[in-house]
């Protein structure tokens, strides 16, 4: 982490969000700084408003209340839903990155590997053909996909492969904040280790800051710095990763520890 950054100033500084829809609570008043170089997990069971909060910090959903603040080196820090639309879309394109829980959310799935991580870099300015691909080539060796499937469709390749395509898609432009949601969830044990793995080494490589959604405890640990533990749309705790799963302090969080440790 990187707390000299804009002058002591945090990449992201989230001040009492909540989000209602109807009478059913998404999420209530919550508050954080997300320092440069720190990765931030939010943890919780399914219907806590994990993915209701990531929603809101990646400018895809306004909150009924509070505001989410984004230091930017050109226009330094300022509300993601008071700039206007236009400015938003460009921070996705150029400052963000997004990896969604279902790769296909975060792929062209009828145009080629190489295509998809192109498209990323013609987006933020890139023109020239023989760069652009290039550059692809290697993101596509980083994640682990072989030079041969360059122009093969993502619609050929496995949940893992989709899995990785997609980061090497968010991440070429090299983003200066990523939002992940479960982005590890729903693959086989050995390909979760694996794409940890890199997630892990991408995240120090580049200096990212990120906010990772899951429900895994293990991966939390491994590659998050401070956690948020969620309940019906509330943080219960918060703290340093190690701090709060070896000491958690909530009886909620010691029930979600215990049954990790359980099975």
């Amino acid at each position: 982490m990187n707390r000299e950054a804009f002058n002591g100033h945090p990449l992201l500084q989230v001040c009492g969000v909540s989000v209602f829809f109807g009478e059913r609570v998404g999420c209530r008043d919550v508050a954080f700084d997300l320092w440069p170089g720190e990765v931030m997990g939010v943890v919780g069971e399914s219907g806590s408003g994990k993915t209701t909060l990531l929603n809101c910090l990646s400018g895809r959903l306004a909150p009924r209340s509070g505001s989410i603040r984004y230091a930017s080196p050109e226009s330094g820090s300022q509300d993601i839903f008071q700039i206007a639309e236009s400015k938003r879309r460009a921070l996705m394109r150029q400052e963000w990155g997004i990896v969604h829980q279902q790769a296909r959310e975060g792929l062209r799935m009828r145009v080629s590997a190489g295509a998809n991580v192109g498209e990323r870099l013609m987006a933020t300015g890139w023109r020239h053909y023989g760069r652009i691909r290039l550059e692809a080539e290697k993101w596509l060796r980083r994640v682990e996909i072989e030079e041969g499937r360059m122009n093969d469709l993502p619609l050929t390749f496995s949940g893992g492969m989709q899995q990785r395509l997609q980061i090497a898609r968010a991440l070429v432009t090299r983003p200066r904040l990523v939002f992940m949601d479960e982005p590890t969830s729903g693959l086989d044990v050995s390909v979760q280790a694996r794409l940890l793995d890199l997630l892990r080494s991408l995240v120090e490589e580049l200096s990212l800051s990120a906010v990772i959604v899951s429900h895994d405890l293990g991966v939390m640990r491994l590659i998050s710095h401070r956690l948020l533990v969620m309940r019906r749309g509330e943080v219960v705790e918060s703290g340093l990763t190690d701090q709060v799963l070896d000491d958690p302090q909530h009886p909620y969080t010691q029930l979600l520890v215990s049954s990790v440790i359980q099975a």
